[in-house]
């Protein structure tokens, strides 16, 4: 081999980037910079530090990782050194992870005629291999050894009890380097405590051990991914969780109240009440209303309810309904494309028959004309989602709470209060006694964020909660009622002239494949 070809891949050996550029043609972004090389001082050095890496979604951490993965195997690859790599899954995040490594050790000119694969899940070159495994709960991996690297991709997804006990150990016997990888997530997840545990040593000896990206450091490389994050923020709102952690890095809490002052600030509105179509202000008319109505009678801690919730009150017992008004008018912006719902009215039934709920439903559904009903189908409420069926055809949306599906519509319904899209009535116009009924159980609501990578939050009224000055109980009905708008944002709307609008994939449930 000629001689200088020998000495650009000695210096390209000497650094993690640098090897990226030339072997693979790939120049590491500068956030991407600083991590790849403190990661892999620390693995060369033997100096036993541990790291926290968070990074924004599709803001090139699982390129950074194959990066340095590759870069690793080649420096290493005369010694038997092993890397374990842990994913909270094995399909398809371990899968995704070793497709990833695959495609950089082919199209890095050093590496694609060394490497090759055994058992399935170890890569190696040389001597030196690195080990993917899945960390879920059931997953049986005690006994590997990380002797050189042990890393843990998407911790805030691991269990506590998981890393502690199986995976903690595998860096034990040769104080390996320890790489937390992830994006942000609530404060009782694994990344959180070690994030925790970084910080500390790093302020007492002053090494670097943190690396904490934001949307806006990345949007100073790539502008494009500023563009994309701020038509998110216009679409959730920028204290969204989903935004604040997804993209900003900033952990929420695990449990707590739901309902801010500041998010309760963003759904006050100035327009007017009604209580009949009739009164409703120029503008709107039939077929720009919704009805969202949550029924009496579900026991959502019953099993046949999927136990949805653990802190759901089940001495609820009144159906509410929300009248809004869909405001086409913010379809028509290309960052939000999606409706404002305006609050007329509301209505409350506590111990009225099913035939008579019916009855006073369809009576203001054939005066208020709606373009759609959503109504709670759960238990005894798919009787009267079926009878409205059959008497507005084509309107009724029926929703039925499950576990999953109430966690996820309290994402969305945060996503429409977040961006301002959630207004109630100027409080001189309101029902003064349901608006402020609304608000009360506003101010109850409670959250708790379940560990794991579902994401899923229980969030109610707890059982037994009374108001401090009436000492009546207060439940959620209108809360509920008015969440049921998260079914809406699923559908197909358009500002009056415009071409539908059809929602966009999540771009947060879409896998996170780097570049």
């Amino acid at each position: 081999m000629p001689n200088d070809i020998l000495s650009v891949i000695k210096r390209s050996l000497r650094d993690a980037p640098v090897f990226a550029e030339h072997a693979s043609g790939l120049k590491l972004r500068q956030y991407q910079i600083e991590a790849a090389r403190s990661i892999a001082r620390s693995v060369v050095q033997d100096l036993g530090l541990s790291f926290v890496v968070m990074f924004p979604r599709q803001s090139g951490k699982n390129e950074l990782q194959a990066q340095i993965e590759t870069y690793l195997l080649t420096l290493l690859s005369q010694s038997p050194a092993e890397i374990v790599k842990i994913s909270p899954t094995w399909k398809p995040q371990s899968l995704n992870a070793m497709r990833r490594l695959e495609r950089v050790l082919q199209k890095n000119v050093l590496t694609r005629s060394l490497w090759c694969k055994e058992s399935g899940y170890i890569f190696r070159i040389g001597q030196a291999r690195i080990f993917f495994l899945s960390g879920a709960p059931e997953a049986n991996i005690v006994g590997a050894t990380a002797s050189t690297l042990l890393q843990v991709d998407e911790a805030q997804d691991v269990q506590i009890e998981k890393f502690d006990k199986d995976i903690a150990p595998m860096a034990a016997s040769t104080n390996a380097t320890r790489v937390f990888w992830g994006t942000a997530w609530s404060s009782n997840t694994l990344l959180a405590r070690e994030l925790r545990a970084a910080q500390a040593a790093q302020a007492q000896d002053g090494i670097r051990r943190v690396f904490r990206i934001t949307a806006d450091d990345v949007a100073a490389e790539v502008p494009p991914y500023g563009q994309f994050v701020a038509a998110q923020i216009a679409k959730l709102g920028r204290s969204h969780p989903m935004v604040r952690t997804q993209f900003f890095s900033e952990e929420i809490d695990a449990e707590g109240s739901l309902f801010t002052a500041q998010r309760i600030a963003l759904m006050q509105g100035s327009h007017q009440a009604c209580t009949s179509p009739l009164q409703g202000e120029a503008g709107w008319g039939p077929g720009q209303a919704a009805f969202l109505l949550d029924v009496a009678g579900v026991d959502e801690n019953a099993a046949s309810a999927e136990d949805i919730d653990g802190l759901a009150n089940p001495s609820r017992d009144s159906t509410a309904l929300t009248i809004a008004q869909v405001d086409l008018a913010t379809c028509d912006d290309p960052l939000i494309a999606a409706p404002t719902y305006r609050v007329l009215c509301r209505f409350l039934w506590t111990g009225a028959s099913q035939p008579d709920l019916y009855a006073a439903i369809r009576s203001l559904a054939e005066d208020w004309q709606p373009a759609r009903i959503v109504v709670d189908a759960t238990g005894i409420g798919a009787g009267l989602a079926g009878f409205l069926d059959r008497a507005f055809p084509g309107k009724v949306i029926p929703f039925t709470f499950t576990a999953s599906s109430k966690s996820q519509l309290a994402w969305d319904f945060l996503a429409i209060v977040d961006a301002g899209r959630w207004k109630e009535p100027a409080r001189s116009e309101a029902d003064p006694a349901l608006s402020a009924l609304f608000f009360k159980q506003l101010a109850f609501i409670q959250y708790q964020i379940l560990p794991g990578p579902n994401k899923t939050i229980r969030w109610s009224v707890p059982e037994g909660s009374r108001d401090t000055q009436s000492g009546s109980l207060v439940h959620d009905d209108l809360v509920m009622s008015s969440a049921l708008s998260g079914a809406l944002d699923a559908l197909p709307w358009a500002a009056p002239g415009q071409a539908i609008v059809i929602p966009s994939k999540d771009p947060l449930k879409e896998l996170d494949h780097g570049f």
